[in-house]
């Protein structure tokens, strides 16, 4: 696998990282900003969405080394015995 297809899956794994943080982010906050006769829970935007973030994008960056070591591995062949 050349650099330029390990930087690609590298770059798309993290994007769909964030991607999964953000959806999970959503389904949390959903009815917690605007909530009935009280004021907006601010807490979901500069506490949880930057963990849902960080945390997607880091799920998607060891995603993409593993997935990187799984196919270099994979091409490789087996260990030769030694």
């Amino acid at each position: 696998m050349g650099q330029r297809t390990q930087a690609a899956v590298g770059c798309l794994s993290t994007l769909v990282g964030l991607g999964a943080g953000i959806a999970v982010w959503n389904v949390r906050a959903d009815g917690r900003v605007h909530r009935f006769e009280q004021g907006p829970d601010w807490r979901v935007f500069y506490v949880d969405l930057p963990l849902c973030l960080g945390g997607g994008a880091l799920a998607g960056a060891l995603a993409g080394v593993l997935l990187t070591r799984l196919i270099t591995a994979r091409r490789a062949g087996p260990p030769t015995p030694g």
